[in-house]
């Protein structure tokens, strides 16, 4: 298979998506621009503030991406290529962007409220708390991981790192006092959104272009305490002032390195044929090194084609920001497709220089110490340029900028969750009806308590608990479905195209909890598990038991809650 083909199919696709199955979803919903957002109805100017469109789908966009779609088609390509394009173009435009965009519009017809409380008001509040106890503790796991990712991004190169790491921290360092320009100008200037775009990309790249001049040398302990004080005045900090220009800005890093892909794609395929050829099988088996394609392909490629995070960010940060009801395709249903884009040129990425799918295989091939997806995924890109022609120097700038994308979007989706997580045990602790007013729920005490149980985490070793987020960041996916089809069939509106994402996705999850359960166990009993290993072990099995439990608590109330809507909307 040639990249160039693969990548212009995935776009023609999702361009014929966007303008079919999205607008007739938009329709069948009922997607009215005459009425008020909660932006308007409820602006505070701090979490409720309208923003201009194109900054908004910039700060979704930044928040959903992360390292999500490029980590998961490059590990699980040892299934081969084909069934991961297929589940990122269907799971994409028939699961993902649907979950994304209803979360967002439920949200907005619930007062901008977050995806608990929605919960709450259409399936029930024994639902809605155990949604929200899990979700938090989720987003602790969010947190905890992307803060030692961003923190190990930075590490300077006397400290185990590298020079392109340092160039990345003063990069980002500077790209914080940038987004606060943007956000003044634009929101209290009230300056012209293309003219100040114009200004901000030309200094986004100076900032690059510092980073890569200085580069810091800065050990990781000091990222990692930099990371929790700044997500922490980010996490109550009003969105106009860094959320929304911050994401806006880092955006376009995002579409940059996107573009270049392509164009890279492109050219070698034009002076190179072969060096955009694939590597990797189109299909290895449905059983592969003791994995199976059902349900580990569904579970590892999560935000490239359907990822429960989406959910909390669509009905937690964007749902107080949307301007008007109709930028919700657009913002939901649009980013979510480019996502999708993102995720195809990973798949590229991995199989254009891996021969079985592995990244074992590219480690060796390259020669390295140590192979992570972005690296596979920086290297990829920049490979396409040096057949193009660039000089060695604008190769390397061009990875520099790749992995500096990457960290920027981790750093996103990083203070993106905090935030996101403080809404969540705010709402835990809300206000009685009574009017008696909890401690736990100021904006600020949350953050704090928040910030210092992800940082625990970060300290004590996330990487016991780590190979259960996949299974339950999409297990949040379902009871986000739920509650988007309870609403729709309470309001009279088709929600038939919501049955099998609930299904599957519960099937998915829950399959992969018990086989991971069942793993455990027989390392356990087979004492093949000792010392760290053997701890872990345990640890995640007494982690599961609860979640499937909680998976099969949430499914029955919801599904509950569907079949009597059911049963009451076909007796009238």
């Amino acid at each position: 298979m040639s990249a160039v083909v693969l990548i212009i199919l995935a776009i023609v696709i999702f361009i014929v998506a966007y303008l079919t199955y999205g607008r007739y979803l938009a329709k069948s919903w009922g997607i009215d621009p005459k009425r008020p957002t909660p932006a308007h109805t409820m602006e505070d100017g701090v979490d409720y503030v309208p923003a201009k469109t194109p900054v908004l789908m910039g700060h979704h966009f930044s928040s959903i991406a992360g390292a999500g779609p490029v980590n998961g088609p490059i590990q699980a390509a040892f299934f081969g290529w084909v069934p991961c394009f297929l589940w990122i173009v269907i799971g994409g435009i028939f699961f993902g962007a649907v979950q994304d965009f209803g979360s967002l519009f439920i949200s907005i017809r619930h007062e901008g409220k977050s995806l608990g409380e929605v919960i709450e008001a259409t399936i029930g509040r024994k639902a809605r708390v155990l949604f929200t106890v899990f979700a938090w503790l989720v987003l602790l796991l969010v947190i905890a991981a992307f803060a030692d990712i961003v923190a190990n991004s930075f590490i300077g190169a006397s400290y185990g790192g590298s020079t392109s790491n340092g160039s990345v921290a003063t990069a980002s360092l500077l790209f914080i006092p940038l987004a606060i320009c943007f956000g003044f100008v634009v929101y209290r200037k009230n300056a012209p959104i293309v003219v100040s775009s114009i200004v901000g990309v030309i200094l986004l790249a100076a900032c690059v272009g510092l980073g890569l001049a200085f580069p810091l040398n800065v050990p990781k302990g000091v990222w990692i305490g930099f990371v929790f004080v700044y997500i922490i005045i980010a996490s109550v900090t009003p969105v106009w002032i860094l959320l929304q220009p911050r994401d806006y800005l880092s955006s376009f890093l995002l579409y940059f390195m996107m573009i270049a892909a392509i164009i890279g794609i492109i050219g070698a395929t034009i002076f190179d044929p072969a060096s955009t050829q694939f590597s990797t099988p189109a299909f290895t088996g449905f059983s592969v090194g003791g994995s199976f394609l059902f349900p580990t392909l569904f579970i590892t490629i999560a935000c490239g084609a359907v990822s429960g995070f989406h959910s909390l960010i669509a009905s937690g940060t964007t749902s107080k920001q949307l301007d008007n009801e109709k930028d919700a395709l657009l913002v939901g249903y649009g980013s979510m497709l480019i996502e999708c884009v993102l995720a195809v040129i990973s798949l590229i990425a991995i199989g254009t220089l891996s021969v079985d799918g592995t990244q074992a295989s590219v480690q060796a091939a390259l020669g390295l110490e140590a192979i992570s997806p972005t690296i596979i995924f920086g290297t990829a890109i920049s490979n396409f340029f040096a057949v193009i022609g660039l000089p060695a120097g604008a190769v390397e700038a061009t990875k520099t900028i790749i992995m500096l994308a990457v960290s920027c979007f981790c750093l996103t989706s990083l203070d993106t969750g905090t935030r996101l997580g403080r809404f969540m045990f705010q709402e835990l602790f809300a206000t009685s009806k009574s009017g008696e007013k909890n401690i736990l729920s100021n904006m600020y005490v949350a953050t704090i308590i928040t910030a210092i149980c992800g940082f625990v985490l970060c300290l004590a070793g996330y990487t016991k608990v780590w190979p259960l987020f996949g299974a339950a960041n999409q297990l949040v996916a379902v009871p986000a479905f739920l509650a988007i089809a309870t609403y729709l069939k309470k309001v009279g509106r088709n929600n038939k195209m919501l049955y099998f994402p609930i299904i599957f996705m519960a099937c998915a999850t829950i399959t992969s909890l018990i086989l991971t359960f069942k793993n455990n166990l027989m390392s356990i009993i087979n004492q093949t598990a000792e010392g760290t290993a053997l701890f872990t072990c345990v640890l995640q099995d007494i982690i599961i038991v609860p979640l499937v439990i909680l998976a099969i608590i949430l499914i029955v109330d919801g599904g509950k809650v569907l079949i009597k809507k059911e049963e009451a909307a076909q007796a009238e």
